[in-house]
């Protein structure tokens, strides 16, 4: 029986980690983080899933401390794979596995190395994005590729739902691959570096919207930050705002000297300095979802300056 340590987090890890135990492999040992007190958890735990089907488990603030790595190397894995886990795993970790170590990416590599790369994907307008399953080595997320697939990304899809679609492309690449896997005659295909780039973490402060751009790019950066994300936020006649959900309504790149947000036909449309106009969907003023009539009641009638 083939045995593997799994490290993951997030629903990628788990249902990962269900394909993982649908193909008969011997899950010896589940590492995954606690949550954080700070942090909005609305995803599945791993942890649960793992004592639910009565797999140790750990949670170590370290994992390449020397005490981890001669706890894996006693449990003899022949594979190693993570799945959505947040710390880099260390090259003297990946070798304790003879049979490789394996990372589960949430883009189509090579594109979006790095963190976040949904929100990422999002923000710079992609139409398609997926899961990619490939070897890991000591640059992340550079190794060869076993497998991968692509899912759409639709004009007002927020990262939330992108995520889904991702989790399930995860599920399907890994089901697909994972017997060519244990077989030992599954495809490397080397990453071309060059035909992507690196990304870094996003900061809440990231969300802060620059109306000095256009529409599509007000849009594309509201539906990556998103809920349960921090959400775009801003200013309304000089009141802290977050813009929770928006649609185009013009793309057009006519500039105007200010952005301002106006109530035209019982409706909240913000007008862009970079061109183009959006509706906005979903307001938040003071912590308080406000609609168009109470906007006006708690401001003036506007036409109100959007931003600083």
């Amino acid at each position: 029986m083939t045995r593997a340590v799994v490290f993951a987090y997030h629903n990628v890890g788990v249902r990962c980690l269900k394909v993982l135990l649908a193909h008969g492999v011997d899950v010896a040992l589940v590492v995954t983080h606690t949550d954080h007190p700070d942090e909005r958890i609305w995803f599945d735990s791993v942890a649960a899933t793992a004592a639910d089907y009565g797999i140790p488990t750990i949670a170590p603030e370290n994992p390449n401390a020397p005490e981890e790595l001669q706890r894996l190397r006693d449990l003899a894995p022949d594979f190693l794979f993570s799945f959505y886990y947040r710390r880099m795993l260390m090259p003297e970790l990946l070798a304790i596995a003879p049979r490789g170590a394996l990372n589960m990416h949430g883009s189509l590599l090579p594109k979006y190395r790095g963190r976040v790369p949904i929100n990422w994907a999002i923000i710079r307008g992609e139409t398609e994005t997926g899961a990619t399953l490939h070897y890991m080595v000591a640059k992340p997320d550079a190794g060869d590729i076993v497998g991968q697939t692509a899912v759409p990304i639709l004009l007002d899809d927020t990262a939330r739902e992108v995520l889904d679609k991702v989790t399930v492309a995860a599920e399907l690449t890994l089901h697909r691959v994972l017997p060519a896997l244990i077989a030992g005659n599954a495809p490397r295909i080397a990453q071309n570096l060059r035909q992507g780039s690196y990304f870094s973490g996003r900061k809440p402060e990231d969300g802060r919207i620059d109306w000095t751009g256009s529409a599509v790019g007000v849009h594309n950066l509201v539906r990556a930050v998103a809920p349960p994300y921090p959400g775009a936020f801003t200013t309304v006649a000089g009141q802290p705002a977050r813009i929770l959900r928006t649609r185009v309504i013009a793309a057009n790149a006519i500039r105007i000297p200010e952005p301002f947000l106006e109530l035209v036909d019982g409706r909240l449309i913000a007008r862009c300095a970079g061109g183009g106009a959006l509706q906005v969907l979903t307001l938040e003023i003071a912590g308080e979802i406000v609609d168009p009539a109470q906007l006006a009641a708690q401001l003036d009638s506007g036409p109100w300056r959007l931003g600083a």
